[in-house]
């Protein structure tokens, strides 16, 4: 079964055209030749340089370390000592707060990554609001078999992977301290309560 990110996503077929078809964990896992490529299109609107694109509307504050390559859009604004290691996408309008670290994924327009969260391998829809101190886990430690698994249409599906975190739909709501656990799939408009646990595929 292929988990299409467009019926999670509206944006998708506009910013990914390419990677419909894919699953979202090989989309992870391709992130870097995805974002190299979307930089490689970039127009004069973006400052470039060492794999990485910057518009020129971007607000980014004191001490955030960018590691390539990392494509960040129009209006976006990054706060103080953020950590943004590549492959990174940031779409237009997107919030990340002081203190997040944010690798190896894709946030789509107008979400709001509240202060001191992680989102680790993961795909993450548009006008989404992380509030603070959030988790969006991509492995698991504790586990002997860490290949991860995924919940969708009732069905367990193995990714194959050791390291994917999340695909979260439009709209959802993340609240303070939540984590999503390794594999979690979010439909549009979720609510996840603050100090949730996400946990989809128990361990067997």
């Amino acid at each position: 079964m292929t988990i299409s990110i467009s019926n999670f996503i509206a944006r998708a077929s506009m910013v990914f055209p390419d990677v419909l078809n894919k699953q979202p964990w090989e989309i992870t896992d391709d992130l870097e030749s995805i974002v190299r490529t979307m930089i490689e299109k970039c127009g004069s609107d973006y400052n470039i340089s060492e794999g990485i694109a910057i518009h020129k509307t971007a607000k980014i504050e004191q001490n955030v370390v960018l590691k390539q390559p990392v494509l960040i859009g129009e209006n976006v604004t990054i706060g103080a000592n953020a950590y943004i290691r590549g492959a990174v996408m940031l779409d237009e309008n997107v919030h990340v707060g002081a203190g997040c670290e944010i690798k190896q994924s894709a946030i789509f327009s107008g979400t709001a990554v509240a202060h001191f969260n992680y989102i680790g391998n993961s795909i993450i829809g548009g006008n989404v609001n992380f509030e603070a101190g959030s988790v969006a886990a991509n492995h698991y430690n504790e586990r002997e078999d860490k290949i991860i698994s995924v919940m969708h249409g009732g069905e367990i599906i193995k990714t194959g992977v050791k390291k994917f975190g999340s695909l979260v739909g439009d709209g959802c709501r993340i609240g303070a301290n939540a984590v999503l656990s390794p594999g979690t799939i979010l439909p549009q408009k979720f609510i996840v309560k603050r100090l949730e646990l996400i946990e989809q595929v128990k361990e067997r």
